[in-house]
């Protein structure tokens, strides 16, 4: 049985055709792309992308997040308060409202007649007692600093212990210049005539000063708006620290600083003027053009002599501590603080 069972399988296998055996690669079949066909299934084939990039992205550390939300909340904050209707109230631009009390008004009203009385006053009488006609020498205590002509060739002769002492004329009576500078800008309480009589001497505007020369008539024109400046007798020193650190020029109706001894010799060579040293013996001697000089510097603008803290808080007013009017020789002092 085995016997025949053999035969037979080999005698199938010789009955097979004789054909020659071809090699037949077949390809792959090719898979074709699945459009979605509805929005359902573009939607969750979009999340599934974005699931995807998500879990590769790093996270976002929790106190970063939290710094992004205060920014965010501080920008909000600051959005809501630069609103237009705000602007009136917080802004620095525009003024705050000012409520000005009835006792305001009454005030400014009697001193703005006060005024008015004493300038026709001493228009039509003069100074009477209050100003003397002659030199007035009183001694003073007194710092020695280098720089000062006068108060060193005072203190040479003395002894080292008075040597802080020496005599001061408290008026300026008997000399050729004076420095005037406006220390009140009561604006609601100037009389006109008062306000006229300050533009004639250039002093338009608070906390400037100019040199005058101080003859019979700028004597007068002082007295009358003595409660509105300082004056006294500045010496050499002192005219040369004004003009080099606070000089300016007026040319071409410009205000120029005063930094080169060129611009002196364009505009002022026809007077034999070529340098600072030259403007400042011309101040100092009221020589030929003392007033071509004048004219040509523009008002010093200087510090003004009490702050702001001290005017609001200690309530400190120029022109009421007695710092006002006819100084002397004093005048150097005082040019100093507000130098």
């Amino acid at each position: 049985a085995s016997a025949t069972r053999t035969h037979t399988h080999t005698h199938q296998h010789l009955q097979k055709p004789n054909h020659p055996t071809t090699t037949t690669t077949t390809k792959p079949a090719h898979k074709k792309k699945k459009y979605p066909t509805t929005k359902s299934q573009s939607k969750t084939m979009s999340n599934n992308n974005e699931i995807s990039t998500t879990s590769s992205l790093q996270l976002i550390p929790e106190t970063v997040l939290k710094k992004k939300h205060d920014l965010d909340e501080m920008k909000m904050k600051r959005a809501a308060a630069a609103q237009p209707g705000n602007n009136k109230v917080f802004s620095r631009k525009t003024k705050a409202i000012k409520i000005i009390k009835p006792e305001k008004f009454l005030s400014r009203a009697t001193s703005r007649i006060n005024h008015e009385r004493r300038f026709k006053r001493v228009n039509k009488k003069g100074m009477q007692k209050r100003a003397s006609n002659s030199k007035v020498v009183e001694d003073q205590i007194v710092t020695v600093e280098e720089g000062d002509e006068r108060t060193l060739a005072v203190a040479e002769g003395e002894e080292e212990e008075d040597a802080t002492t020496i005599p001061r004329a408290s008026n300026s009576v008997g000399a050729n210049i004076v420095f005037a500078i406006r220390i009140r800008n009561e604006k609601r309480a100037i009389p006109a005539n008062v306000k006229r009589a300050l533009g004639r001497m250039r002093l338009r505007n608070v906390n400037e000063g100019v040199f005058l020369r101080y003859d019979e008539y700028t004597r007068k024109g002082l007295h009358l708006v003595e409660p509105w400046v300082v004056y006294g007798v500045p010496s050499k020193a002192t005219i040369t620290d004004l003009l080099k650190r606070r000089g300016h020029l007026k040319i071409d109706t410009q205000r120029v600083p005063l930094t080169d001894n060129t611009l002196i010799e364009e505009h002022m060579s026809d007077y034999n003027m070529l340098c600072v040293e030259d403007i400042v013996h011309e101040l100092h001697s009221i020589g030929e053009y003392f007033g071509q000089v004048s004219t040509f510097l523009w008002p010093f603008r200087l510090a003004a002599f009490s702050s702001k803290f001290q005017k609001r808080v200690l309530n400190m007013k120029d022109g009421q501590r007695g710092d006002y009017g006819d100084v002397g020789e004093s005048m150097d002092d005082m040019i100093r603080k507000v130098l």
